[in-house]
Parts: structure tokens; C-alpha cells; sequence
């Protein structure tokens, strides 16, 4: 009977040590994850303050007024250039 307990309480703590070494490597693992989801942010946090910096850097006025003189050969209204139509006048 004693051989049978002592069998018996071996497997138990074989079986207890094989589950504290799987978790050990789940939590492992877990945190391995973790990190790379933490470096990922870091990287979307980077990649986000940079894209606001460009939109706010492309949506300037002067950009846009210096790419409608350069691109579109735009230039201001002034008065001399601008008609007026009035109603019932021929």
C-alpha cells in the first residue's frame, strides 16, 4: 500500500511540476506578446503624430495659394478683372 501512495504522489507531483513549467512558458510567451503590442503602439503612435504633422503642414494657406500660383498658373481676383452682373442691365 505504501509502494501504491508513494506512486501515486509521485505522478501528482510530476503532473503539479509539467503544469507550473507550461504555465512558466504560457506567461512567456503572454509577455513576448505583450511587448510586441507595446513596440507596435510606440510605432502607431509615430506614425499618427507624423501624418497630423503632415495634414496640418499641407493644409496651410500660403502651401495652397503657392501650389494654385505655381501648378494651376492661378492668379488673385482683383477688381480691373472683375465683372459684375446686375439684373434687367444690357
Amino acid at each position: 500500500m505504501s509502494g501504491r501512495l508513494n506512486f501515486v504522489l509521485l505522478a501528482l507531483l510530476v503532473f503539479c511540476a509539467l503544469s507550473l513549467v507550461n504555465a512558466q512558458y504560457q506567461a512567456r510567451q503572454l509577455f513576448i506578446e505583450i511587448e510586441r503590442a507595446q513596440s507596435q503602439t510606440r510605432q502607431l503612435d509615430i506614425e499618427w503624430s507624423q501624418l497630423q504633422l503632415d495634414q496640418s503642414r499641407l493644409g496651410l494657406h500660403a502651401r495652397i495659394d503657392e501650389l494654385a500660383r505655381r501648378d494651376l498658373n492661378m492668379v488673385p481676383v482683383t477688381h480691373e478683372r472683375t465683372q459684375y452682373m446686375t439684373m434687367g442691365a444690357k
